[in-house]
């Protein structure tokens, strides 16, 4: 194994006429592998693009790039520039292949640490009220949410309480004109099964008491003038107002241990005072942070979003679709909300691939057909085969998340297949619960792309199937009415789900009828 580093501020390396790289953003997954005749720039200062950002590149001859700081990179007339505004750039060769570079960034910049987020995030599906609900989060419909899910014979799993559930931003108590006994509502979920997550945000609805108590106190970001000269104020810190997409906001500076003591308050109190369980962690992307606003601590944009993401350390049961670094962490990380269409469910497999390139282990690919609920306001516009084939893409995947509940939006047969997807998650519980055990120790993703698992076979372009663990390999369909696809099997005997054995060493040609998820174990 060639292995080496350097340290630089920039960087120009010509792309090999057969070399591919990885890595940067994994909601742009899709894109990737680059070579050399891509032609893109991106920059990570400051933009996440709404998912978890790594300043990590990855090469299939096993060369690697890593930054502390954020990176700008690029690939033009074959050549590709990374450059840091801070900090310094780290590359160099750990042996040929992606999977080498793989393990020796994964053990050298961001070590796994033993522990993994709650066991039941990975044995069983999830069950996200945002899709039936939306922003009328509440006691009576939660609970027949949940009844629904156990009358229709689905696993009872994690149930994450969405956005609205509380008095305010930042002011985290149940509504109490929607929510008249939350916690004999969080019992009763406890009874049925369910562990309960509820939605938090590091916003706060300016205006507020809370508001005007954490600006007194120097606990929100400030704006640039620092300062107010209003008459009656009750302080003169000026806190910023951040517009996000549910308005105009002051923001928590969790640059602050003293603002981080204050949330992690409240988010104990959940817990303690109603039985919560644990926490959907939503916003937090560092382009919240690039308008000149003053913190505690001085910090880059994306400092912000890891400060975000370390609070989410203290509590195993938590979800993040926002991230910086974090990798090889025990937190689950989600893909960014997918549209309601076949576009976006052709790149759910590269995306989630992305993430485990980019060493993020405990992953999540949105919820069960989207996550874009204006998608599902009009049922006539609901594409089912479309649920189906995104049920099959979730069901093998680290962890499978429903929203819209099947049995309202789909016909029997349909429905039937996603409580069959549901209970195929259950089954292969252990095992995905396993992987994640051994992801804790060695590093190494719960899923992988082709290339990773296999490499120097040219499979870096695959982008339609995945590897569970070593040794599954999952072959869903993505496109719209395909009842056959082809699959690609490295060398050895290979058993599929029906029990049939393949030679490997080729492509296959298989029938896909839609109750059919294909998958073959290495025999």
């Amino acid at each position: 194994m060639t292995l080496f580093s350097q340290t630089e501020e920039s960087i120009k390396i010509p792309v090999q006429d057969d070399e591919y790289w990885w890595g940067g953003i994994s909601s742009l997954g899709y894109q990737t592998p680059y070579d050399k005749d891509s032609n893109f720039s991106l920059n990570l200062y400051g933009d996440n693009k709404g998912n978890q950002a790594q300043p990590l590149l990855l090469s299939s001859k096993g060369r690697y790039i890593w930054s502390e700081s954020p990176i700008e990179y690029g690939i033009s007339h074959g050549i590709l520039s990374v450059s840091t505004k801070s900090g310094q750039i780290h590359h160099g060769t750990a042996g040929g292949n992606l999977k080498s570079a793989y393990h020796f960034v994964s053990k050298n910049y961001f070590p796994s640490n033993g522990k993994i987020p709650d066991e039941l995030l990975f044995t069983h599906p999830q069950y996200n009220t945002w899709i039936e609900l939306m922003y009328d989060q509440n006691e009576e419909d939660i609970l027949k949410y949940a009844q629904s899910i156990i009358d229709k014979g689905y696993p009872p799993g994690v149930m994450m309480i969405d956005d609205n559930w509380q008095e305010d931003y930042g002011t985290w108590e149940f509504s109490a004109r929607r929510f008249k006994d939350p916690k004999g509502m969080i019992k009763k979920l406890h009874n049925m099964g369910f562990k309960v997550m509820m939605w938090v945000c590091p916003f706060v609805s300016s205006d507020s008491q809370t508001f005007r108590k954490l600006a007194a106190d120097g606990l929100l970001l400030l704006d640039a003038d620092r300062t107010q000269e209003i008459l009656w104020a009750n302080t003169r810190n000026k806190a910023a107002i951040i517009r996000w997409w549910n308005g105009a906001s002051a923001c928590l500076d969790l640059s602050n241990p003293k603002a981080k003591a204050w949330f992690k308050g409240q988010l104990d109190y959940l817990i303690h005072e109603y039985g919560v369980d644990g926490f959907k962690f939503d916003a937090g992307d560092a382009g919240f942070y690039t308008e000149g606003l003053i913190s505690f601590n001085e910090s880059l944009p994306n400092d912000h979003t890891q400060y975000f993401a370390e609070l989410g350390l203290h509590y195993p049961l938590n979800e993040y679709r926002a991230s910086w670094k974090m990798a090889g962490l025990p937190l689950a990380q989600r893909l960014r909300d997918k549209g309601h269409d076949w576009e976006d469910l052709e790149r759910l497999i590269p995306d989630q691939m992305s993430q485990s390139v980019m060493g993020y282990a405990y992953t999540c690919p949105d919820m069960i057909g989207g996550g874009e609920y204006q998608s599902f306001l009009n049922t006539a516009t609901i594409d089912e085969e479309l649920i189906v084939r995104s049920a099959q893409v979730h069901a093998l995947m680290p962890m499978m998340q429903f929203s819209v509940a099947p049995w309202r939006v789909l016909s029997e047969p349909h429905e039937r297949i996603c409580l069959d997807m549901a209970n195929l998650h259950k089954k292969f519980g252990s095992h995905i619960l396993k992987l994640a055990e051994e992801a804790s120790i060695t590093g190494n993703p719960i899923v992988q792309p082709m290339e990773l698992a296999f490499p120097g076979n040219g499979y870096e372009t695959i982008k339609d199937q995945f590897v569970l663990g070593d040794d599954i390999i999952v072959t869903p369909v993505v496109k719209k009415g395909a009842r056959s696809r082809k699959v690609i099997l490295p060398k050895g005997k290979w058993l599929d789900e029906k029990g049939n054995e393949h030679k490997g060493g080729k492509t296959i040609e298989i029938s896909v009828p839609l109750e059919r998820l294909p998958y073959f174990k290495m025999i």
